[in-house]
């Protein structure tokens, strides 16, 4: 794995922590901020296998473009899309005022972006760790 790949993937995992981490409290959980961190961890793997593959990517932040690019060197992650939409669509309206997740679309989220990871970490050849 190319080093840059490897920080991409680094920055993923520690997104993937955190939502992790947010989606097990019980007292005042930010579900917004479970949904945020799902989108970035997804957002980071589809960078990180960009980057592995050589094809090359902006400074954009929607999981839909990301995956139109990426679906060139992984054709089978076109069955994420849905789950890419819903994360992407979720994290941005609940950064805004007048939108907000709730315990059952963040676990929506955490679920589809448990998906996600797994086949990323696969493509990528990333051990599989437990969670």
């Amino acid at each position: 794995m190319k080093p840059m790949t490897a920080e991409w993937v680094a920055k993923a995992e520690g997104d993937f922590a955190t939502m992790e981490r947010e989606g097990r409290v019980t007292e005042n959980p930010n579900y917004e901020a479970v949904c945020c961190h799902a989108q970035q961890c997804a957002e980071r793997y589809l960078k990180a296998r960009l980057y592995e593959a050589d094809v090359p990517f902006g400074k954009i932040h929607d999981l839909s473009a990301l995956l139109d690019q990426a679906i060139a060197v992984e054709a089978d992650w076109e069955g994420f899309r849905e789950d890419l939409a819903y994360i992407s669509d979720l994290a941005v309206a609940s950064n805004y005022p007048g939108g907000s997740a709730d315990a059952e679309s963040a676990a929506r989220a955490q679920h589809c972006c448990r998906r996600f990871r797994d086949a990323a970490r696969d493509a990528l050849r990333v051990q599989q760790q437990t969670r």
